[in-house]
């Protein structure tokens, strides 16, 4: 599933906070509108007093992150007790790392509150693949329909939840929403880092790309510090900038489980089906926020993906990928911010495990128009529109791990791939159809090595 999709109430509920109009206004609209600008940052350093002069002391040198496909944590929190030992009984949510993969992977009952209308019953059943975290198959379903130009979503919001509790519930798509598109899962291993990562960097990556190829950084609601505004980078649509904020719409949007960040029940097709109806016998919020704090903290704590064998083939490859192009926007190393750098609004601090580490994404985490858009925007409102036809730079590490490709997961070959590339990629895409067949397998090479 891809855990980072904008909630189908709060999709409405952001008309609401911008469109005076909307017949649906309600108080809760605003807390999903990103409020201020984003902070800078870039602290993390204390000043130092020298001869009357203020001097910021130098950065200890940045150090590359812990990578590997093992279960294993980076540093930010303790293994904890054996795995295979942990049970419903003895779990800790918080304690170790070893403690918060069990809660990721925990298979969710209508007795925790899965439903009415869900994707899947755990975390790990759409990001698991080679450990917990990793991408998957699994893809999710969103719909809609243009009236003008308006973007209208359906009825339920534009993520159409594949399974329900009772038959009866089960949504379907209505023959008016034409736009029609899947989302596969993305991989959440190295998600702390990516999270770590300054906003000022994304945008200085983004005001480095030449005009042509510039991306559009979105700035969205930190939850967790009351809408405060960051820099987006989780999700296609990079709609999310927090884990934790992540994790709550995931547990509502892809196992219909409540929280205190989404405390209201999805519909089934615009009707109410929540508490008190003879499909929800949970109160809600039915997590009171323990398990989504423990979703986030696990990711926090998981290496980012490895890298296969580095031989001179893949080395005249990644010359070659980033000689086209490709790199401009598949950023290869982004370093994240310093340790004790505030995060997320001022809720988060980065510890030494995640602070001034180098990562190697190959992605600049902006929305591009590369031609594939999915013609959901960001959210369905005017300002937004553009972002329809955009997409998020798919991260490439771990692609070696992957087989279905883009973000519909509707290519498997990376001529495919690369070929699909159009409107920002063009350029790009025409250099490397000028490659030789030696250079194009090279480079395929590469990416089998990513």
């Amino acid at each position: 599933m891809e855990r980072i999709a904008i909630g189908k109430w709060m999709f409405a509920i952001v008309v609401v906070a911008l469109v005076a109009h909307d017949a649906q206004a309600d108080s809760r609209g605003d807390r999903f509108r990103p409020i201020g600008s984003p902070q800078t940052e870039t602290g993390g350093q204390t000043s130092a007093r020298n001869g009357g002069a203020t001097t910021q002391p130098q950065p200890p040198r940045a150090t590359e992150a812990p990578t590997g496909f093992d279960n294993t944590t980076n540093g930010y929190l303790d293994q904890g007790p054996a795995f295979d030992q942990i049970n419903e009984d003895s779990v800790v949510a918080g304690r170790s790392f070893n403690d918060n993969r069990f809660v990721f992977e925990e298979v969710e009952t209508v007795a925790d509150g899965l439903g009415p209308t869900y994707n899947a019953q755990s975390c790990a059943e759409c990001h698991q693949n080679v450990a917990t975290g990793g991408a998957s198959q699994v893809t999710e379903h969103r719909t809609g329909h243009l009236n003008g130009d308006a973007f209208f979503e359906a009825p339920g919001g534009s993520l159409i939840q594949s399974r329900a509790t009772s038959p009866d519930i089960v949504e379907r798509v209505s023959v008016q929403d034409d736009i029609r598109t899947f989302r596969i899962s993305t991989n959440t291993l190295g998600a702390g880092y990516v999270e770590a990562i300054a906003n000022t960097t994304l945008l200085a990556i983004r005001d480095a790309q030449p005009s042509s190829m510039r991306g559009t950084a979105t700035m969205v609601a930190v939850l967790e510090a009351d809408s405060a505004s960051r820099v987006g980078r989780f999700g296609w649509k990079s709609q999310h900038a927090s884990l934790q904020s992540f994790a709550a719409d995931a547990y509502l949007n892809e196992m219909g489980i409540t929280s205190p960040l989404f405390p209201d029940e999805n519909t089934s097709s615009g009707e109410y089906i929540g508490f008190g109806t003879p499909h929800d016998p949970t109160p809600d919020p039915e997590d009171d926020g323990t398990d989504i704090v423990a979703f986030a903290d696990f990711m926090r704590s998981t290496k980012a993906p490895s890298r296969g064998p580095i031989t001179a083939d893949v080395q005249n490859g990644e010359r070659l990928f980033t000689q086209i192009g490709c790199a401009t926007c598949h950023v290869a190393s982004i370093t994240t911010a310093a340790p004790g750098t505030r995060i997320n609004g001022g809720e988060f601090t980065i510890p030494a495990a995640l602070g001034n580490k180098i990562i190697h994404p190959y992605s600049d985490f902006l929305l591009h128009d590369i031609g594939s858009g999915d013609g959901i925007p960001l959210l369905p409102t005017p300002e937004l529109a553009g972002t329809a036809s955009q997409i998020r730079t798919a991260p490439l590490w771990g692609l070696r791990t992957r087989n279905r490709l883009m973000h519909d997961g509707l290519s498997f070959t990376y001529p495919d791939v690369i070929r699909r590339h159009a409107g920002q990629a063009a350029a790009v895409t025409s250099r490397y159809n000028a490659l030789s067949s030696t250079q194009k397998k090279s480079l395929g090479t590469f990416l089998d090595s990513l």
